[in-house]
């Protein structure tokens, strides 16, 4: 399997997670529950640090994917993590995660994601 393509699952596996994390819970469940935040804030890290590490021509091939702002987002959690907005993580993981889910799906060969 090719490089990118090992970054892409990693990129859909976490994104899975961390939307399996979330299902059930409410924002406020969320806000009062350390051990979820951290689970789903490395979920969301994860999706971030593998799309930062494909590369320039699957990016390029693929300007759907929000290649900037997942990127962004790793790095406000990983270097500004005492800023880190709890409201705009839960939104990540409630509304933006879930449209990623199916473009990354359709880029991770199927045979790749057991």
């Amino acid at each position: 399997m090719r490089r990118d393509e090992i970054l892409l699952l990693d990129m859909l596996l976490s994104a899975r997670e961390a939307v399996e994390l979330a299902d059930g819970l409410t924002f406020i469940a969320f806000k009062r529950n350390r051990a979820m935040q951290l689970a789903i804030l490395k979920a969301v890290e994860t999706v971030g640090e593998a799309a930062s590490r494909v590369g320039a021509d699957t990016r390029d091939a693929h300007p759907e994917i929000p290649w900037a702002d997942i990127v962004g987002m790793r790095n406000r959690l990983v270097h500004e993590y005492f800023r880190v907005n709890l409201a705009r993580v839960w939104e990540t993981v409630e509304e933006d995660i879930p449209r990623l889910i199916p473009q990354l799906e359709r880029l991770v060969p199927p045979e790749t994601e057991e």
